[in-house]
């Protein structure tokens, strides 16, 4: 209710939205895998990922108040460990490079947001309260308070301050400020080169 302007009523969080069934289906899944109930878990996340479209291992270690919206598409490892107060939009994958042993998926801290289409991949920590823009890949660790833009993922300080608003829209792209760094050089260059012309012309 808090995170998503178009919840109306509690109601409909409960009945209608796949993030919360999902999150309240992968509960019950972790209790029986953690309790060495391993088929029965999986049983669970499957229906789930059929009835939602999201997929979370049993396995997976989910803090409080996770919210996943729309949903469809996410792809929670094995391995992966989420904080507190975490938010996660569609076709997001939490997942693994191929290349590691044991721990293979990626740790959240607190207050995360996830962007719709990231990819986080690996089994490396980013930090409280870092925020993931969408489309991003990230392949490496973000610190706390931080923002990973683009492919593969750049990171954008800001200022050890925590951002309230989910806005994936006004974040800093790395690639367009260097792209407009050398647009100026360009044409500092041919003004040089317009001069030199004069110059010789004389």
């Amino acid at each position: 209710m808090e995170r998503d302007p178009a919840a109306r009523s509690k109601w409909e969080v409960i009945f209608l939205y796949s993030g919360f069934k999902a999150v309240r289906s992968h509960r019950r899944a972790n209790w029986f895998y953690r309790h060495n109930h391993k088929f029965i878990a999986r049983w669970i996340s499957q229906h789930n990922r059929h009835k939602t479209g999201i997929e979370i291992h049993p396995a997976a270690q989910i803090g409080k108040g996770l919210f996943i919206d729309h949903g469809m598409g996410v792809v929670i490892g094995e391995t992966t460990i989420i904080g507190d107060n975490c938010t996660i939009y569609q076709n997001v994958t939490l997942g693994g490079t191929g290349k590691d042993v044991g721990k293979r998926h990626p740790t959240l801290g607190n207050n995360v947001l996830v962007g719709s289409g990231a990819k986080v991949l690996g089994p490396f920590t980013v930090g409280d309260n870092a925020r993931i823009a969408a489309g991003a890949v990230v392949l490496s660790e973000v610190p706390p308070n931080a923002t990973a833009v683009g492919v593969p993922a750049r990171i954008v300080k800001l200022n050890g301050i925590r951002s309230d608003m989910l806005d994936q829209i006004h974040v800093s792209d790395p690639v367009a400020n260097a792209l407009i760094k050398l647009d100026n050089r360009i044409n500092e260059l041919q003004e040089e080169l317009d001069k030199l012309k004069k110059e010789k012309s004389k």
